[in-house]
């Protein structure tokens, strides 16, 4: 059973040997509704970003405009400027400007893929959460895979085995003949086993073995130990 509450074992004997399965099949329906949340959170997130930068600006023009009207209020009250003991005059000191702030460079999305691979490999998956999903709030690009995949073991990290699940097919889904998509499989299948689903993750496994039958080496040894954990028939 997966997390929803599906069965597969009510699917008829017709499509027994179909390669997509209805596991499959609900994972990437919620999958494409998941995608378009977070489509919408990115753009939301990009307008507040906006909003909130405008506001900070209005906020130092007009801070910069109070300065600059006390100073001349300072100068009107004080009238002449005062004598020196020599009989000199000393002139009036130029008002302080602040320095500008430093301008923070904007990480390219190779630097925040590699913060978060990093935080993955040092148990930090909330940010390395935060790192995928700034990469894939961003515009298209091929790095997206690699960010889904990250997010997918993120998730996984943190415990939520149908989150991941879901965005390991959606590794998958993306780029079905990609370099993620027998690891992005593998996933699927060790996130449903995590769910104990073992018969969706015999299945996922079914899939991985069929369109991917010379897997590199550590993949295939890792399915060898989920069919046997799954006891896949």
């Amino acid at each position: 059973m997966l997390a929803g509450g599906v069965s597969l074992a009510c699917l008829g004997s017709a499509h027994a040997n179909d390669s997509g399965n209805l596991t499959l099949q609900l994972l990437d329906r919620v999958n494409t509704l998941e995608e378009q949340t977070r489509e919408m959170r990115g753009q939301i997130d990009q307008l507040t970003n906006q909003v909130q930068q405008q506001n900070a600006a209005m906020s130092k023009q007009i801070d910069d405009m109070n300065f600059a009207m006390q100073q001349r209020g300072h100068a009107a009250a004080g009238g002449a400027a005062p004598v020196t003991a020599a009989g000199g005059v000393t002139p009036a000191a130029p008002a302080s400007v602040p320095a500008p702030a430093p301008a923070t460079a904007k990480r390219s999305l190779d630097d925040v893929l590699k913060a978060g691979n990093d935080a993955l490999l040092q148990h930090d998956y909330a940010t390395a959460q935060a790192d995928a999903q700034q990469v894939l709030s961003g515009p298209k690009s091929p790095r997206q895979i690699d960010a889904q995949y990250l997010m997918a073991q993120s998730l996984a990290g943190q415990k939520q085995y149908r989150q991941s699940a879901l965005a390991y097919y959606d590794t998958y889904n993306r780029a079905p003949h990609g370099q993620r998509a027998p690891s992005a499989l593998l996933g699927v299948a060790a996130t449903l086993m995590a769910l104990n689903d073992k018969a969706s993750a015999c299945q996922a496994l079914d899939k991985l073995s069929s369109e991917f039958p010379t897997p590199a080496p550590r993949i295939k040894s890792a399915e060898l130990v989920y069919r046997k954990r799954a006891k896949c028939s």
